[in-house]
């Protein structure tokens, strides 16, 4: 096998399981937890498969650490998304049984958005070196506003704000899931059609902020959009895993935000000092770690304090 035809092993493994996902969940119904899990772990399996498959077939090792360092990171920065889809959803009224279909066309729409952002970004940043920079001091603001977001921040989402103020739409409860509906004997849009549209262009947002942060990481285009698309492909499930438990994740952001540290300083330190791309995904796993750690360790705190 060569290295090209990994492209088609990509594209095949994400048709299929795209195709399975349509066939299982080809009725609108809640998602069951044991259920969200299995298709996470698909997807995780997935990802880790054809990290696995890279390595076979190219045999650098190098390029391997480099997919699974950009998988890593992609997949932390989508966790703080979750919480913007819960938001979005309780602001257009999408019942539970419908949320997975808004996420599910999302998802095709980031396939193709991301696709253009990642190539774009790469044909540059092989014509202007001087772009890791302008990277390196984007990442490091959004670093610290992510940091110093107030809680509250995240109960408004101004994309959401302004579609639903300027379109009229049908409720999600009357429209009965569908996209349009007839209504006075004019085709109307429905409050799931323009959560959808809602959730594209935050992803256009968020990718303007992970997209950077995978480059810092890799050039090749690749290891950058497969770790990329793998990510958001196993986002749609794990959302349905973890959002009844996503407060839970008190340190989330101060996790992220130091993630976001990292990357940006090594990108505006490249030239001068070269961290090991071990290293790197050694310290995101590890500021996962402890994020994950602290904030179990503080639930267990304000349990106690409660029940005393």
């Amino acid at each position: 096998m060569q290295e090209s035809d990994l492209w088609f092993v990509f594209i095949a493994i994400v048709a299929v399981l795209l195709a399975a996902d349509l066939i299982i969940n080809r009725k609108a119904h809640h998602i069951p937890m044991k259920s969200a899990v299995a298709q996470t772990c698909v997807w995780v399996g997935a990802a880790i498969a054809f990290g696995v498959l890279l390595f076979w077939v190219t045999g650098d090792s190098t390029l391997t650490l480099e997919y699974f360092t950009a998988y890593a990171i992609e997949e932390s920065m989508s966790m703080d998304n979750l919480f913007v889809f819960i938001i979005i959803f309780s602001y257009f009224g999408i019942r539970d049984e419908d949320q997975h279909k808004a996420l599910f066309y999302g998802v095709i729409g980031a396939i193709v958005f991301r696709a253009i952002f990642i190539f774009a970004g790469v044909e540059l940043l092989n014509m202007f070196d001087w772009l890791l920079y302008v990277f390196g001091v984007i990442l490091l603001v959004v670093a610290i506003h992510t940091i110093l977001e107030k809680d509250d921040d995240k109960k408004e989402n101004k994309i959401a704000r302004f579609m639903k103020n300027r379109f009229d739409y049908v409720d999600d409860e009357e429209a009965d899931g569908k996209l349009f509906v007839m209504r006075n004997g004019k085709r109307c849009m429905t409050a799931i059609f323009l959560c959808i549209i809602v959730i594209e262009l935050t992803d256009v947002v968020f990718a303007l902020d992970s997209i950077p942060a995978v480059l810092a990481i890799s050039t090749d285009t690749m290891v950058i959009y497969t770790s990329n698309i793998f990510a958001v492909m196993g986002l749609r499930s794990l959302f349905f895993v973890i959002k009844g438990g996503m407060n839970s994740l008190a340190y989330l952001k101060y996790g992220l935000g130091a993630i976001l540290l990292f990357v940006a300083a090594k990108l505006l330190i490249h030239e001068f000092v070269e961290i090991p791309i071990l290293l790197s995904l050694g310290v995101i796993i590890g500021i996962l770690l402890v994020t994950v750690v602290a904030s179990l360790m503080k639930n267990k705190r304000d349990r106690a304090s409660a029940s005393e």
